[in-house]
């Protein structure tokens, strides 16, 4: 599998999730992918402003996508981003 394809897998669970999650919630939502294939797209993801992480009082992480459209400043550009990971 592509990595465009593993980063957009992630982030259609997210978006249908419509939560926030911990990463353990992550694996579970996409039973295609290893741990490894999640937590390398959720990187991406959050370096890229399309989602963000963080790390709750109880020590696990959280993980909080925004909405498609407007939520962050940097959404507007990620099809710009995912072709450069594509290519």
């Amino acid at each position: 599998m592509l990595v465009a394809a593993i980063i957009e897998r992630v982030h259609r669970a997210l978006e249908e999730y419509g939560k926030d999650c911990s990463m353990e919630e992550v694996v579970g939502l996409c039973p295609d992918l290893t741990w490894n294939q999640v937590y390398l797209a959720i990187d991406y993801l959050n370096k890229t402003g399309i989602v963000r992480v963080v790390l709750d009082p109880n020590r696990t992480y959280s993980i909080h996508v925004y909405p498609a459209f407007g939520g962050s400043p940097q959404a507007g550009s990620q099809q710009d981003s995912m072709q450069r990971v594509a290519s």
